[in-house]
């Protein structure tokens, strides 16, 4: 495994944009939507690894819940993985508590699931792997 994303959720994307450019002097390489989870992301490349802005496309997605609950602020640490349906098997069988139990279509061409934060000392971690 290796640090793939950290995930950022946000209110406004554009100016959040601006502020990640301003932070990194590069701009964002890809907007993108991902309407199962009711999402629009941002990426941008910093060395080897990502940062992933979210912006809620509805009031009742997960990252909408997210900022009216805790606001602004890191929301998920992603780790890519060779093989994520083998990785799903191999945690479900150490007891961690996974939201999806089968990887799906997500951002950045991945195969994606999470893994419930009351597993994983509070924290939000999502396993990708890249699309064949």
């Amino acid at each position: 495994m290796k640090l793939e994303h950290i995930g950022i959720a946000v209110k406004d994307i554009e100016k959040s944009n601006e502020l990640f450019a301003a932070l990194f002097d590069a701009p964002h390489y890809k907007i993108e939507s991902v309407a199962s989870e009711g999402v629009k992301t941002s990426f941008f490349q910093v060395g080897a690894s990502k940062i992933e802005l979210l912006e809620a496309t509805s009031p009742d997605s997960p990252i909408a819940k997210f900022i009216e609950k805790k606001g602004e602020g890191i929301h998920h640490m992603a780790f890519e993985v060779d093989d994520i349906d083998a990785e799903i098997k191999r945690l479900s069988e150490r007891g961690f508590n996974l939201i999806h139990t089968e990887a799906k279509d997500g951002a950045d061409n991945k195969r994606i699931a999470f893994l419930h934060p009351k597993s994983t000392n509070g924290v939000l971690i999502e396993l990708c792997q890249e699309k064949a």
